[in-house]
């Protein structure tokens, strides 16, 4: 029996499985999981219903299971209808998680939507987390870092 928080196996496989710089993508609900991402890297489908599982709760798990070194966000469009003046609002939460949970004191790593998808379809790749996350702008992609 498991002790600690994280008890999908697929997902602890799929993390156990990722060493150091391997990239594991938590994605959103609108993000295309089956199609974009390296095809050889392991997808878990944690996308039940809209709203659950969210990106924050498997945020959040992640980092009690795997240390991070950098995390790379899919950046708001600049024109049309998904322009955000701002941050999106799920990254303070990502923030708050990756400080109190990692002890992550890095910056964002920003991408524009293509040079992302491209991120995703690295080598390194080595697990999509498909989440039913419901706001905008939610995909992270998080690097693997080492135990100090």
């Amino acid at each position: 029996m498991l002790k600690g928080k994280l008890l999908h196996p697929e997902i602890l496989g799929g993390l156990a499985a990722a060493g150091h710089l391997a990239t594991i993508l938590i994605a959103d609900g609108n993000y295309p999981s089956a199609t974009k991402p390296n095809p050889r890297a392991k997808i878990v489908w944690a996308n039940f219903t809209p709203g659950v599982v969210d990106a924050c709760t498997i945020l959040q798990l992640v980092c009690g299971v795997v240390p991070i070194e950098s995390v790379h966000l899919m950046a708001p469009a600049k024109t049309g209808p998904y322009a955000m003046a701002s941050d999106p609002p799920i990254w303070q939460q990502y923030r708050k998680i990756l400080r109190e949970s990692a002890d992550f004191q890095g910056d964002f790593i920003l991408q524009q939507k293509p040079e992302f998808n491209r991120q995703t379809q690295s080598e390194d790749l080595a697990l999509v987390i498909a989440t039913a996350e419901t706001q905008i702008y939610a995909n992270i992609l998080i690097t693997v870092g080492v135990i100090q």
